[in-house]
């Protein structure tokens, strides 16, 4: 949990310092022709401006294993949302830092019934942006997940047992790579969609008998930036 809490103090500063260099005094309102000359300019005046948002949106995730090809899992449904960050570096390039919950998971049929696990993370992808197209912006880059907690469940057709438990120390950490795009839809609205699978493997408590995963997880959601 200190881990989270020094990334959100982190990119909030990176914000405060950063906003004071790229904003100044107002400009005087140009002539109609002057606007008519000076429009090609607008996307990139634009561009400059330091941006904190909003997200929300669907995980649809699974599992594919480290140590056996054949393993295969079927995907379940999470939630993701959490504060944006967009920090311009030199057009079309930005750096667009995040602190997201992201629910994780997958279902696996065994020969002793039907598995399920539900983890859920704290995510913080550092992602470079760069504008493809005046409304098309193309995302790459790590992302730092902290597990918060995990719920496991069996079923075995006469019984369902399910197993909680909750990683309060903040020491179980991964990290992901994350590919996307997303969409302008209007000044402070886009469309957001990532592919993101995990770069290191994971076996929660060590316990032999749960596969040793990586998650994938695929998510689309809208973003609200306020500027």
């Amino acid at each position: 949990m200190k881990k989270i809490i020094f990334f959100a103090i982190c990119l909030f500063a990176v914000y405060d310092v950063s906003a004071q260099g790229y904003y100044g005094p107002p400009r005087r309102r140009p002539r109609y022709r002057q606007e008519r000359r000076e429009r090609p300019r607008q996307s990139q005046d634009d561009f400059y401006r330091i941006k904190v948002g909003l997200t929300g949106g669907l995980n649809i995730s699974n599992t594919i294993d480290a140590d056996n090809s054949n393993f295969s899992t079927n995907s379940i449904a999470g939630f993701n949302g959490g504060l944006t960050l967009d920090i311009p570096i030199a057009y079309p390039i930005s750096f667009a830092p995040e602190i997201l919950y992201s629910g994780k998971g997958y279902t696996a049929n065994t020969d002793y019934g039907k598995f399920t696990q539900r983890t859920n993370y704290i995510d913080v992808p550092l992602l470079l942006k760069v504008k493809l197209a005046p409304q098309f912006n193309f995302l790459v880059g790590p992302s730092i997940n902290f597990l918060a907690s995990t719920k496991n469940t069996y079923e075995t057709g006469f019984i369902t047992e399910q197993e909680q438990y909750y990683n309060n120390r903040g020491d179980h950490t991964d990290i992901s790579g994350v590919i996307g795009l997303s969409v302008d839809l209007s000044r402070n609205i886009e469309l957001r969609g990532r592919y993101n699978i995990d770069l290191t493997t994971s076996r929660p408590d060590d316990n032999s008998y749960l596969p040793n995963y990586r998650n994938q997880v695929w998510q689309i959601g809208l973003g609200f930036k306020f500027q």
